[in-house]
């Protein structure tokens, strides 16, 4: 089993607290469109903002909760990191569900909500990788610089 060395944490237990915080996401994602839906906004336009403001939701809770070990350590560097994870989990999430959202409830006729249950399970694993490998990158062990 993958263990990160500066925490001792799995990749499983890892994976499991992104998941779970995933889970909190899905409840802001899904809340966000049915309320956008229901007052008329563009399902495509309403998944977009949904999904965004899911975004900003698991960021925070994935920087002091599934990757605390790992945390920015002033505004400065909190604020880009959102901005990596933004750019990163955000782009897949937004444009994962747009797109899949529009063949999903535009051509196939699925009802929103359903249709968005299945675009957040088709981007969550690419997302993981991408927290864990791009956004919330562990610090180079100190004295190791990987020259000889």
């Amino acid at each position: 089993m993958n263990r990160d060395v500066a925490s001792g944490l799995s990749t499983a237990t890892r994976a499991g607290r992104f998941y779970l915080v995933g889970a909190l996401g899905i409840a802001v994602q899904l809340g966000g469109l049915a309320a956008l839906n229901h007052v008329g906004v563009n399902y495509v336009v309403a998944t977009a903002l949904a999904v965004e403001a899911a975004v900003v939701h698991n960021f925070l809770w994935h920087e002091r909760y599934t990757w605390s070990d790992r945390r920015s350590h002033s505004t400065g560097a909190e604020l880009l990191r959102l901005l990596k994870f933004n750019s990163t989990t955000g782009a897949v999430s937004i444009g994962g569900n747009v797109i899949l959202m529009r063949l999903l409830v535009g051509e196939a006729g699925f009802r929103p909500v359903i249709a968005n249950i299945l675009t957040i399970a088709s981007c969550s694993l690419l997302n993981f990788l991408l927290s864990d490998r791009a956004v919330f990158r562990p610090p180079p062990l100190l004295g190791f610089n990987g020259s000889e």
